[in-house]
């Protein structure tokens, strides 16, 4: 029976899934939305919202247990200036997964993890002006 034990180990080894749970949580906080699969995003949540929730804080002990778990300085700095002054008023549930279907290669459950009010904004495309196309040809 499995009693009290909680979590995926998501088929690796306990270094290997604590390395890739720091790497997405890093890449969650730079970014503030990623692409994965379901099981990785649902193991990625608790330790983000925990970053979050350290961070509201703002004290040189949190930013040191931080810089622990997140492999960049620079993640630390934007979760700190940036993402949890947003959340200072909300007592938990920062993120949210949004199921995307299946992936095409293996058919693994896709999901988003993002923030909370932090919409998606679709990158305009640039237009490239085609030089030859206004010459008319000899």
């Amino acid at each position: 029976m499995r009693h009290l034990v909680k979590g995926r180990k998501l088929r690796r080894t306990t270094s290997h899934r604590k390395a890739l749970l720091r790497n997405l949580v890093t890449s969650f906080i730079e970014k503030e939305r990623i692409q994965t699969t379901l099981a990785k995003a649902k193991e990625t949540r608790p330790l983000a919202e925990k970053m979050i929730t350290l961070a509201k804080t703002d004290t040189l002990h949190a930013r040191r247990r931080a810089l622990a778990v997140l492999t960049k300085e620079a993640a630390v700095t934007k979760l700190f200036g940036d993402v949890a002054p947003r959340f200072l008023e909300r007592p938990g549930g920062y993120t949210r997964i949004v199921k995307t279907g299946s992936r095409k290669g293996d058919g693994a459950e896709m999901a988003f993890l993002e923030l909370i009010g932090a919409e998606y904004k679709k990158k305009e495309k640039k237009k490239k002006k085609d030089k030859n196309k206004g010459a008319k040809k000899a």
